[in-house]
């Protein structure tokens, strides 16, 4: 039996539901709006991770010299006591260094009192419209306060010999520099899945982030390890810390700044023993699995080898849909199951060693069971049963309690199911549903929130085609009151992730006509063959043969040979034609 956070009991079936229901929690203020900055800041570290020319060391050592020169003494100057920072933004290279900075509180605030005896803030501009009015203030404040500086960053990456730049200008430019280097590598690598920009991801972040800050504010004292954010809470950390002021006078609130010293920043290494104490530390004050879908442990744990997402997460301004409408797009999530079994087990022992959970999909996907032991889990810890990505469309997903047969039966008996919908994990508090399997076991299920994914497509033969787009078929033949078909085309079909045809691709290999045991086609020459592309689904007139769709793009074959190697077409054509 756990404790609850004012030293009485919980119940292990109490339901993950409650985190956001606890009134301590939804207590916590903040002095701005997290779910927008750390929008902001998502896209924020995809442009400075596209931004290539900006992590050269001498560009580097120029953005650090502009930032500690100019920038810092002008939003000081601008900056007004007992007054919301001035909204202006810096050019990308400066900005880039002062977020860096900004990240270790204790120093930048050390410097700021330095230089300027005050702590300098940062203005919460989300819009886009406002970010560019502030950009073109800064660039007018800039240029009549520094008229022989640049307002952007003019050196050049190869200037300096890279092994030889050296950070002049005192001990506070090379603490800055510093900052930046520790946080480059991680910051522009972490936060790079699409679904950590939707607010719905990101609304659930700050609820989990409250819930830490409060577990910090109740057992921190008593606690010696280290702890481990996971890294939602470690986005929305990160993005607290950013706006220098407003997470000041926030902690001063809550009275946990110092405390604030126990939890492992993002540069640090941990040990696996110190997130495996975070892990009960959480069980104890909330009674539900600390580990989420999309809410992993990005720090590196000594002896525990980081595996990377099977997901390949492509991030594209444009969607191919809008101009090839047979295309529909997919969406996918990740999900996590923890399991754990309940307090007192009805059943006998002997039955426990019998049972097992079986994970099922609701819509597709019939063959798929993955089955778990129930001696693979226990009753004083939540533990990760599965962690699979999925189709949204595949609905949700159940458990199935089930028991193995006697001596004499293979099969196995159900006992008791329970589902979990992900349009229900959608509007759960922080994605995450628990639910009781026949008082045995508790499941609890995270999801994050479906995105777009890469297009899935897949190539399969279909039966030699004429020129008019009509398989090669007595059918055909019959229905053209036995008019000759005329030209010879390889076909074939692309499929989607959910096996609807897209497209119908053909390539022009014989000319000819052909009649019920006629003439043979003649070969075409390899520069007067064609790739044709039909945008849609076959025309079916009797069983499966059919017209190939009417919309068509066309190509010369030898202009085309990427296109033939982007869908694996190339070989199966040219065996065929040889």
């Amino acid at each position: 039996m756990s404790e609850n956070l004012d030293g009485s009991e919980i119940s292990p079936s109490t339901s993950s539901q409650s985190l956001g229901e606890l009134p301590e929690i939804a207590a916590i203020p903040f002095g701005i709006d997290l779910v927008s900055a750390a929008r902001r800041n998502i896209w924020f570290l995809r442009t400075v991770a596209d931004s290539v020319w900006l992590h050269h060391t001498p560009i580097m050592v120029e953005a650090v010299r502009r930032y500690h020169d100019f920038w810092m003494p002008l939003i000081a100057d601008l900056t007004l006591p007992y007054s919301s920072p001035p909204t202006i933004l810096p050019p990308l290279d400066i900005h880039w260094v002062w977020f860096c900075h900004t990240l270790n509180p204790v120093s930048y605030r050390e410097y700021c009192e330095t230089r300027f005896s005050k702590l300098i803030g940062k203005a919460g501009i989300f819009d886009e419209e406002n970010r560019e009015y502030a950009l073109m203030r800064c660039r007018e404040i800039w240029s009549s306060r520094y008229p022989l500086e640049s307002f952007e960053n003019e050196a050049s990456s190869d200037s300096q010999d890279l092994d030889t730049v050296v950070v002049v200008g005192g001990c506070l430019k090379e603490s800055v520099f510093k900052e930046v280097e520790k946080q480059r590598v991680l910051l522009c690598s972490m936060f790079v899945e699409p679904y950590r920009s939707e607010v719905v991801y990101l609304i659930a972040a700050r609820q989990r982030y409250k819930a830490f800050l409060f577990m910090l504010l109740r057992f921190a004292r008593d606690f010696s390890s280290r702890l481990v954010p996971t890294s939602d809470i470690l986005l929305m950390w990160l993005t607290h810390q950013s706006y220098p002021t407003v997470y000041c006078e926030d902690l001063k609130a809550l009275a946990i700044e110092g405390d604030l010293e126990k939890v492992a920043t993002l540069s640090e290494k941990v040990k696996e023993k110190e997130f495996e104490e975070t892990k009960k530390l959480w069980d104890r004050a909330f009674n539900q699995p600390y580990e989420k879908a999309g809410g992993e442990v990005p720090l590196t744990l000594e002896g525990v080898i980081s595996i990377k997402s099977p997901v390949y997460w492509e991030d594209s301004g444009t969607d191919v849909n809008t101009k090839y409408r047979s295309m529909l797009p997919r969406f996918l999530l990740e999900a996590c199951v923890f399991v754990r079994l309940k307090q007192r087990i009805t059943t006998s022992q002997k039955d426990v060693n019998r049972d097992f959970l079986r994970l099922q999909i609701i819509r597709c996907h019939s063959e798929l069971k993955l089955d778990k032991a129930f001696s693979n889990f226990t009753n004083d810890s939540w533990k990760k049963a599965w962690h699979f990505y999925c189709e949204f469309g595949t609905k949700g997903v159940m458990f199935d309690y089930r028991r193995h047969g006697g001596n004499c039966l293979r099969g196995s008996s159900l006992l008791d199911t329970v589902s979990f919908r992900w349009n229900d994990l959608l509007r759960a508090d922080s994605l995450t549903l628990e639910k009781e399997v026949s008082q045995q076991v508790n499941v609890v299920t995270s999801i994050t929130p479906p995105v777009q994914a890469p297009y899935l497509l897949k190539c399969v033969p279909d039966r030699v085609t004429d020129d008019s787009g009509a398989m090669i078929s007595d059918v055909i033949l019959k229905m053209n009151s036995y008019r000759p078909q005329e030209g010879r085309w390889l076909s074939r079909t692309v499929l989607d992730h959910a096996g609807r045809v897209c497209f119908v691709i053909r390539i022009r290999v014989g000319g000819g006509f052909w009649r019920r045991g006629g003439e043979a086609p003649s070969a075409v020459k390899w520069e007067d063959r064609i790739i044709e592309i039909r945008e849609g689904s076959w025309s079916y007139v009797a069983g499966y043969i059919g017209r190939a769709p009417v919309q068509k793009r066309w190509w010369p074959l030898q202009h085309q040979r990427n296109l033939l190697n982007n869908v694996k077409l190339h070989g199966a054509f040219q065996q065929e034609m040889n």
